[in-house]
């Protein structure tokens, strides 16, 4: 169970905020005064306009005043502060996210993932990446007039993706006059410093209105080394664990050496100071902290990267008649973010088809056990070295373009009034990623096998002297600790770095094409008012690809091999929505009625789906307000899960071959399948990411796997459900609160399928397909290549209560006004 709770108005933050305001008759707030007439408005989670802002649907609302009074710098900051928000699985902590979605802000409602809450602005969709993710730091702080965050699902409203709940920006717009204003803040460790500068200006008369917002953000750096939590793998109170031998210092291993009683021989590392190609000058390596022989690999990663942003925001409207309005919205923003981690950690045994190919060659002049220095039976030799010259750093850049363009107006037949929309969206993202420190594995084969000191250059090349390489084939020594300038180490050494090291460019693009019209109005008149109604039909188109590197699509690089992904669909919906009271100023029943609405979706990819609603709303008092919602969602498949191409990745897995933790063990069928793949099965052992056998029932490979997707997956299904109250007391005045019950359940989630599920059905189902999605070395029997993709498969389901207090004290001095939320996730 998990607890949420948000002081708002509580948060302590350092911050400059200065505002000039010219060119305006009037204040730029005026827009804000109380209206002489009570407008019919749309809430997030309907498209029925009325005036009554209180709904059957839980809708948080925070405003323009809230987002400055607390100095949030970004979209992002804003929508963590809501306790009905989790942790996203991409964000500006997470260094280690690589591909198309890394240097984005994303948004996590029930922590139920990024893809299953929609984000809107204006009520339309923001636009996606292949993956379904939607970058909420295309928009700038400035151009924000309210978020309303609606928290429970509405796929029959808004169709796929608001399984979770709905995230509606609302941008501002009748804007008079110019303000500015200039935000500074910053931890108390002096980093991570944040600033903002941004100006909006707006000109309105009865006719014609125009807003134009522009900003520009920057947030610095946090290295993890500089907070005691993160300088070390298990916090600064562990200081000692989570130290790797495959360390900046380097070391040779498989020897039997001096005080090395392994049978599969040690690791050896160098005495500070001393040539690396003599034998004699290395020491058995010591695993221990802080022994010069290990790494920390936080001391070279980023706690929370850099990003900064520029946006342009545009918003006009014009009055063609006293019904008829054509409105428009133009948005750009540019993102820039750079990730920095540790240095590659390289492993000889990782570089070729087998676990020798990346050896130290015999005959290299580097080799302490090499032809050089005379050895009657040289050897080549096993090695490992983690490359701390070259931090791994990658840039990603961002630019989003926007544009809606809709006629919309109004009209009365009789005494029933209607509201009407039509329009057309575009949004087009454009990435560029740009990636450092990753090795050309072939050129470190080359770089680390034969070579030769040539007399006639006076230098170590690649090759022998009778059968020389050339082809700009350069010479590495990876024994040479960091910090050593060696003509053939990497320290300093940028013609190495620059031929090792290749800079990887990855490109990608997404758009969103829709036109939309909607009606909305009232149908006719019940004896407790009307009966509302909204009707509407979108037709939307989804493009998008993504192309990494030629050298990392063809797995040339120690950077994750990925292949392009690329593809589009196309959605026809139409959907209704009802609004119908039942009873009005009775006793017991000052209100009483109920909605519902149904969207019908029929996608290219995989059919049609129907997706359903219903909701209740009773005022037994006039200060006491009892709803509840029923509701069904869905969620499409995105581009990446149907078209991506396959990418590597580091998976922890069980092997039933294992003959100490795997099924093999006990059970005599599953051991003669093995015995098909492996001729050593009765001693086999499973090696983990750094090549010893296993010490429990999993470990993580220590070579890549490659998932990919599945063009046959269906949509994720969901239900959902809501019972609360609103409760506002005539004996306090100003003073309101609400308590709601929630509960999602999803079905037929799209999940990676399992390496374990593979091998447990080839091994132990003797699903003979499953076993040909794997590979093993002929010779160790270790599982060196294994494919897997989507599915559709289990379900995911949470529970929990929101509350929420308010309350506002009118004084002769001013106003105070005070909220607490709360969150309590009571089933996960």
């Amino acid at each position: 169970m998990t607890s949420r709770i948000n002081v708002l108005g509580q948060a302590i933050r350092l911050a400059l905020v200065g505002g000039v305001a010219g060119l305006a008759a009037a204040p730029a707030m005026a827009q804000d005064s109380a209206p002489t007439t009570l407008d019919r408005i749309e809430i997030t989670g309907s498209r029925i306009r009325q005036v009554d802002v209180e709904t059957a649907q839980p809708v948080l609302a925070l405003t323009r005043m809230d987002i400055e009074r607390q100095g949030f710098s970004s979209v992002s900051d804003i929508l963590q502060n809501v306790t009905a928000m989790g942790s996203p699985t991409i964000s500006r902590a997470n260094v280690l996210t690589a591909g198309e979605n890394a240097g984005g802000t994303y948004v996590d409602m029930r922590g139920l993932g990024t893809q299953r809450t929609l984000v809107l602005v204006n009520g339309r969709r923001l636009g996606i990446s292949t993956s379904g993710y939607q970058d909420l730091s295309v928009l700038p702080v400035s151009a924000i007039e309210r978020i309303e965050i609606l928290k429970d699902g509405a796929s029959a409203i808004y169709g796929s993706d608001a399984m979770a709940g709905v995230v509606n920006i609302i941008t501002r717009s009748n804007v008079s006059g110019v303000t500015a204003n200039v935000y500074h803040g910053q931890f108390s460790e002096g980093d991570g410093a944040r600033d903002r500068f941004d100006v909006v200006a707006g000109w309105s008369n009865d006719r014609f209105s125009a807003t134009f917002a522009a900003e520009h953000s920057e947030e610095k750096a946090v290295w993890a080394r500089d907070r005691g939590f993160s300088q070390y793998s298990n916090t600064d109170r562990h200081p000692t664990e989570g130290w790797t031998t495959t360390s900046q210092w380097g070391q040779f291993t498989g020897v039997r050496g001096a005080g090395c009683t392994a049978t599969a021989g040690c690791a050896y590392s160098l005495n500070r100071g001393t040539d690396p190609t003599k034998p004699g000058n290395y020491h058995l390596t010591d695993p221990a902290a802080f022994t010069g022989d290990t790494s920390n690999t936080n001391d070279q990663m980023h706690l929370s990267y850099p990003i900064k942003r520029d946006s342009l925001f545009f918003s006009g409207q014009a009055n063609i008649t006293d019904n008829v309005r054509f409105k428009t919205e133009l948005g750009y923003n540019k993102r820039e973010s750079t990730r920095v981690t540790a240095g590659y950690p390289l492993s000889s045994s990782t570089l070729g088809a087998t676990a020798a190919a990346g050896n130290m060659a015999s005959n290299s002049y580097f080799n302490p056990f090499g032809t050089q220095n005379g050895f009657a039976t040289p050897t080549s030799v096993a090695w490992n070295r983690r490359t701390w010259e070259m931090p791994r750093e990658s840039t990603s850049e961002l630019k989003t373009y926007r544009a809606v363009a809709a006629f919309d107006g109004s009209f009365d037949l009789g005494e029933r009034y209607f509201d009407w929309e039509v329009g057309y969206q575009y949004s087009k993202n454009e990435l560029t990623q740009h990636t450092t420190g990753n090795l050309h594995k072939q050129r470190v084969i080359d770089a680390v096998g034969p070579s030769y000191f040539n007399a006639a250059t006076g230098k170590v090349e690649c090759g022998t002297a009778a059968a020389p390489k050339g082809n700009g084939c350069m010479v590495w020594n990876p024994l040479v600790p960091y910090g050593v300038k060696d003509p053939y180490g990497l320290d300093g050494n940028q013609a190495l770095q620059d031929w090792l090291f290749p800079a990887e460019n990855a490109t990608g693009e997404t758009s969103t094409k829709n036109w939309f019209a909607n009606l909305s109005g009232s149908a006719f008149t019940l004896p407790a008012g009307d009966l509302g109604f909204a009707f509407g039909l979108e037709n939307r188109e989804e493009n998008g690809k993504f192309v990494p590197d030629a050298l990392a699509q063809t797995g040339a690089t120690t950077n994750l091999a990925a292949g392009p992904t690329g593809g589009s669909y196309k959605v026809k919906e139409a959907y209704l929505e009802l609004n119908v009271p039942v009873l009005a100023d009775l006793p017991g029943a000052k209100e009483l009625s109920f909605s519902a609405a149904t969207r019908y979706s029929d996608y290219n990819t995989f059919g049609d789906t129907l997706n359903s609603k219903f909701g209740f709303k009773w005022r037994p008092l006039d200060q006491l307000l009892v709803r509840g919602t029923w509701a069904e969602g869905f969620r499409a498949p995105t581009i990446n899960d149907l078209y991506g191409g396959g990418s590597e990745t580091f998976a922890t897995f069980s092997d039933p071959c294992d003959s100490v933790y795997g099924s093999a063990k006990t059970n005599s069928g599953v051991r003669a399948r093995c015995a098909q793949d492996i001729a050593n099965v009765a001693t086999f052992r499973q090696l983990d990411s750094t090549n010893k056998p296993t010490s429990g029932s999993s470990a993580a490979t220590p070579v890549a796997f490659t998932s990919g997707s599945n063009p046959q997956l269906l949509p994720e299904t969901s239900t959902s459900r809501t019972l609360g109250v609103v409760w506002s007391p005539t004996f306090i005045s100003n003073f309101n609160v609400s308590l709601d019950w929630w509960k999602i359940r999803i079905d037929n989630t799209i999940v990676s399928d399992s390496p374990n599920q593979i091998l447990i059905d080839c091994y132990e189902q003797g699903i003979e397909s499953r076993c040909a999605r794997f590979s093993r070395d002929p010779v160790t029997g270790i599982v060196t290549g294994l494919k897997f993709g989507n599915r559709n498969a289990g379900f995911a389901e949470t529970e929990g209560y929101d509350m929420d207090l308010s309350y506002r004290l009118d004084t002769a001095y001013g106003k105070l006004s005070t909220s607490w939320t709360t969150t309590y996730v009571s089933s996960n």
